[in-house]
């Protein structure tokens, strides 16, 4: 009998959250100068990533527990592959690699990732990853991918990382989270303890039903205060997404600049990389001939939750607040503005824990009630909305310079735009996942993004720096490229 271990509650709502138009993988592309040694990628691979046991795992469900078991076929050439790209192999043509891949779901018989390592025009090889967000969060997961480099092309990756002990997961779950707010959320809505009790019913088991129907009372009044949340702008980028993706990245900017020119207009680097996006957007929007006046684009934002001793460790430990992205603002300094003041509302919020909250609860139930609770909260949204900071200096991995990480979060729902943010060596990217019948062009998005951050930074130069703390009273002379 293999070895198992169940599946934390947060997880396994992630691992139930798969569908056809919408796959729970995060997606990233390493781009590199020069070629990577095969055979020094595969030890790395074996030496860190494989250090952990839950990338030799397979999910199983068994009467309706879901558990991790030891993958006794395991073979890293299944997950380690070499690719090639079509035509030209130049920038467009890995794009649409990425985008397929993104589209493909993962092997459920085996663990549930790949790395595949292509050749590229583009200077050197580029290595994509695909994981099942059940097995980790974004944070764990750059981490752990960024663990396999070096400082030196010539150095070997150090000493095997600590695996997870999975229990402390829903450990940190059932003390810091789901206990102390069920007992102070009484309420119901729609979801009703009802439900839970009708579906265990069914099934008859009558302790499961009076445990589904605390847990049913508990999470409907969590879900209440998200669930009368309005809905936020219509635009293209909201509809039923298909199965089809998109993927662009930007050009690096240089980081040093960004915290510079915030630092005078008093804004912290996520202020100034979150207008910008919302510039993006708002610019593709005009150029599209849509209405822009007013609109507020909803992105539901991950907070990290970890505490200092979970770093190095698998798994979701992440809540969600949700940002509206004030696109229908045209100055791009009264954007900036209204983007630092909304970032600041949500530091005081309980939604981050609140959404964990959820995640973990809903994990434990049937999972047509998983479906209904995220629906409605995926139906509050437009994207989702990622900024991780990576090292701040160049690293290594067989022997090639990684040059620009990328990546990409799935999401849930109906939700058909994902954008993510990732600083790494004093530069910082901006990229882009969409549904390919919402934004089939999501490089027209991207390109924007360098140039609503230069309107910042003329403005900087340009005007008087007394008179940058009121938007009214610049007179912006930006001229949108």
């Amino acid at each position: 009998m293999p070895a198992r271990q169940r599946i934390s509650y947060v997880d396994t709502a992630w691992l139930r959250m798969d569908r056809p138009n919408n796959l729970m993988q995060i997606v990233g592309v390493m781009l590199f100068d020069g070629e990577l040694d095969f055979e020094r990628l595969q030890r790395s691979i074996e030496r860190r990533m494989l250090s952990f046991r839950r990338f030799r795992q397979v999910a199983r469900q068994d009467d309706g527990v879901y558990y991790w078991e030891d993958d006794l076929d395991f073979d890293l050439e299944h997950h380690l592959r070499r690719s090639v790209l079509p035509g030209a192999r130049g920038k467009p043509e890995l794009q649409r690699f990425v985008a397929d891949l993104a589209s493909t779901p993962l092997n459920p018989a085996r663990p549930l990732w790949e790395l595949h390592l292509v050749e590229t025009a583009l200077g050197g090889d580029a290595l994509i990853m695909r994981v099942h967000h059940c097995i980790a969060d974004g944070i764990a997961m750059v981490g752990v991918i960024l663990s396999m480099a070096d400082e030196s092309p010539d150095l070997l990756s150090g000493e095997p990382l600590l695996e997870l002990v999975q229990e402390e997961q829903d450990d940190f779950f059932w003390r810091l989270i789901w206990r102390p707010m069920s007992d102070a959320m009484l309420a119901s809505i729609r979801i009703s303890s009802n439900l839970w009790v009708k579906y265990v019913g069914m099934v008859s088991n009558p302790q499961k039903a009076l445990e589904y129907a605390r847990i049913g009372s508990g999470i409907a009044a969590e879900v209440a205060k998200l669930a009368i949340m309005p809905n936020d702008s219509p635009t293209r980028f909201k509809g039923k997404p298909g199965t089809s993706k998109r993927v662009a990245w930007s050009e690096p900017i240089s980081l040093p600049e960004v915290k510079a020119v915030g630092k005078v207009l008093g804004c912290s680097v996520n202020d100034m990389l979150l207008s910008a996006a919302a510039g993006a957007l708002r610019a593709y929007l005009v150029d599209q001939g849509d209405p822009v006046d007013g609109v507020e684009i909803r992105a539901m934002v991950p907070v990290n939750l970890r505490r200092p001793k979970d770093m190095g460790k698998l798994g979701n430990r992440f809540g969600l607040v949700a940002l509206e992205l004030p696109v229908g603002i045209e100055n791009p300094l009264a954007r900036l503005y209204a983007t630092r003041e909304r970032m600041e509302a949500l530091k005081g919020s309980y939604q981050a824990p609140l959404t964990l909250s959820i995640l973990g609860a809903v994990g434990m139930a049937p999972k047509f009630a998983q479906d209904k609770v995220l629906d409605l909260l995926a139906s509050k949204a437009t994207a989702v909305m990622t900024n991780v900071p990576g090292p701040q200096e160049a690293l290594y991995l067989a022997g090639a310079r990684l040059r620009e990480p990328l990546f990409w979060v799935p999401q849930s729902g109906d939700i058909g735009m994902g954008v993510s943010i990732l600083s790494y060596d004093n530069k910082v990217q901006f990229g882009l996942i969409t549904d390919k019948k919402l934004v089939p062009d999501p490089e027209r998005i991207v390109e924007r993004f360098a140039s609503e951050f230069d309107k910042l930074l003329m403005l900087v130069l340009m005007e008087p720096w007394e008179r940058l703390s009121d938007p009214l009273a610049v007179e912006v002379a930006l001229v949108s490229s």
